[in-house]
C-alpha cells in the first residue's frame, strides 16, 4: 500500500490539474492574441503527454501497460470535455480528444517507451 499511493500522486496532481483549467470560465481565461489557438491546444496536448506519463509510471511502465495508459488518458479527457460542457461559457469537444489529447498522449506514450527500454533493467534516469 505505501507504494501505491506515491506512484499514483502524478497522475492524481495532473488530473487535478486539467480539472482546474478546464472549470475556469471562458471569460476568467487568458486571450494569446494572434496564437491564442495554438497555445490552447498545445496546452490540450502537453497535459495530456504529462497525463499518460504519468499514468504509466503508476501502472509500473511495463510495456503491456501503454495501451492502459493510454486508454486511461482518453477517458479521463471525455470525461473532462463533459465536465467543461457544464462550465459557464464553454464547450465539450470532441476534437479536442480525437486529436489534441489524444495525440499528446500517444507521442508521450512513444517517446518514453523509447527512452526507457534503451536504459538497463532498474535504471530510471
Amino acid at each position: 500500500m505505501k507504494q501505491i499511493v506515491p506512484r499514483w500522486l502524478p497522475a492524481f496532481l495532473m488530473m487535478s490539474l486539467i480539472f482546474f483549467f478546464s472549470s475556469q470560465p471562458s471569460d476568467a481565461l487568458p486571450i494569446f492574441g494572434a496564437v491564442d489557438a495554438i497555445v490552447k491546444k498545445s496546452s490540450h496536448m502537453i497535459g495530456y503527454a504529462l497525463l499518460a506519463l504519468s499514468y504509466w509510471f503508476a501502472l509500473g511502465m511495463g510495456d503491456k501497460r501503454l495501451g492502459l495508459a493510454w486508454f486511461l488518458s482518453i477517458m479521463y479527457a471525455v470525461t473532462d470535455e463533459y465536465h467543461q460542457s457544464f462550465v459557464p461559457g464553454r464547450t465539450a469537444s470532441v476534437w479536442d480528444v480525437v486529436i489534441f489529447d489524444n495525440l499528446g498522449a500517444l507521442f508521450m506514450l512513444w517517446w518514453a517507451h523509447q527512452y526507457f527500454r534503451r536504459k538497463q533493467p532498474g535504471e530510471l534516469a
